[in-house]
């Protein structure tokens, strides 16, 4: 897909809202089964009106640094990163790609993107985050296809 990736503009809202749910659903029935109902429950609720909000915050957050990709005239995904001075580090810290457009190279591109402006800015190492089960293993690739390197985690949970 010959996507232009572009700076966000306050008239993107909407559609990087709309495409984040969008492609974040698989990620979140993922959970769910991983989790169960109770467990998952307790820990996001709603997970759309959690995300909405998460969507909304990062967008509004003034240390971070947003990038858009269009095809078509058609907001296709977007990506956030942000400098922590202090360790030098910089971090993706939130990346979405609409599932029409996912396993096309946008996700790679913006990712691209926001590398490239870390290590513009004097980072010394990018970071990004994601989870180990099955509905974020297209991040997992994307992530790798642009040179990044797991370090494995586990983290567990337990409803009380």
């Amino acid at each position: 897909m010959d996507a232009r990736i572009r700076q966000y503009t306050p008239a993107d809202q909407g559609p990087v809202v709309t495409l984040s749910l969008r492609a974040w659903a698989p990620v979140f029935a993922s959970l769910t089964r991983l989790l169960g109902d109770e467990l998952f429950e307790i820990l996001r609720g709603d997970w759309r009106v959690s995300q909405e909000q998460a969507v909304h915050d990062v967008l509004a957050d003034p240390a971070g640094h947003i990038w858009v990709a269009e095809a078509d005239g058609t907001l296709v995904g977007w990506v956030a990163a942000t400098r922590h001075e202090d360790s030098r580090v910089g971090e993706i810290y939130m990346i979405a790609v609409d599932p029409d457009a996912q396993n096309q190279g946008v996700g790679k591109a913006l990712t691209d993107v926001a590398t490239d402006w870390l290590r513009e800015s004097g980072m010394r190492v990018a970071m990004v985050e994601t989870g180990g089960d099955q509905g974020h293993a297209p991040a997992r690739r994307v992530y790798e296809n642009a040179g990044y390197t797991a370090l494995p985690a586990v983290r567990y949970f337990k409803a009380l």
